[in-house]
């Protein structure tokens, strides 16, 4: 009976499913919104970095959440997923690394699941059911 719960390939089209879906809408609203861009270049410019890196965001919540879904090129797309969320840790979250919420939870549980899913979607490709499994 339990062997019928052995399904690698549903497995990864479950996690690619949940990483990208619910990263994706984070980053149509950035495209949405230009205005969120200014503020990502303006916290980039504080760390003396180029404001230009502000557009990478829509290659990290767009682009590769996109890519995710199909299941096209999967381990970049998670690679560029984790990259992302790692720069969005460093500028925006650093200072709740070691914070937790009221209810025990930490603080960065969302940025914590996007960053390791989309690390474990690296090591595990995309599986057979996607567009190109890689």
């Amino acid at each position: 009976m339990l062997q019928a719960l052995h399904n690698d390939a549903l497995g990864k089209l479950i996690l690619r499913l949940t990483v990208a879906g619910l990263l994706l809408p984070h980053g149509l609203t950035k495209l949405l919104n230009p205005g969120s861009l200014t503020w990502i270049g303006n916290t980039l410019a504080g760390q003396g970095l180029p404001t230009v890196l502000a557009y990478g965001v829509l290659i990290g919540e767009v682009v590769a959440p996109l890519m995710a879904l199909i299941g096209w090129r999967s381990r970049v797309a998670g690679l560029l997923m984790a990259a992302n969320m790692v720069v969005a840790i460093f500028l925006v979250h650093m200072g709740e690394l070691t914070a937790f919420k009221g209810n025990g939870g930490w603080a960065l549980e969302l940025q914590g699941f996007f960053l390791f899913g989309a690390v474990a979607i690296v090591f595990l490709g995309s599986g057979r059911m996607a567009w190109r499994p890689d």
